[in-house]
């Protein structure tokens, strides 16, 4: 079964830490292209990360960048966000994706994990 399943959320203050990671199973990550995405309530879906397939490059949203880092493990099929100096404005449910190439199409993706809740909050 094809599965992408994202953990480590959780609640942090302003200021915290939180790394965030997405697991495969049924498919090889190494061969796509990872996306992280958040959602808050209220607001569309954005894409904050991605990292290329065939040479890893990063891209990151001007919100996060700086402050966010993105990495894979190809041999563990896994891909982390490492989110520092986390915002309130951060909150949001944050999704992994996977698809055949970076974008930052949310359509173009074709695997998605359920999400894990980020909360930024004193």
């Amino acid at each position: 079964q094809v599965q992408l399943v994202e953990s480590g959320g959780g609640l942090v203050q302003p200021g915290g830490s939180l790394r965030l990671s997405c697991v495969a199973s049924g498919f090889s990550l190494e061969h796509y292209a990872v996306g992280w995405f958040r959602q808050a309530p209220g607001k569309e879906r954005e894409e904050v990360s991605c990292i290329g397939n065939s040479d890893s490059r990063k891209y990151y949203s001007d919100s996060v960048k700086g402050r966010f880092a993105i990495s894979r493990d190809n041999v563990q099929n896994m891909v982390y966000l490492l989110m520092n100096s986390l915002k309130p404005e951060d909150t949001a449910v944050y999704y992994c994706a996977a698809a055949s190439r970076p974008t930052a199409q949310a359509p173009l993706y074709d695997y998605w994990g359920q999400g894990t809740q980020v909360t930024v909050s004193s």
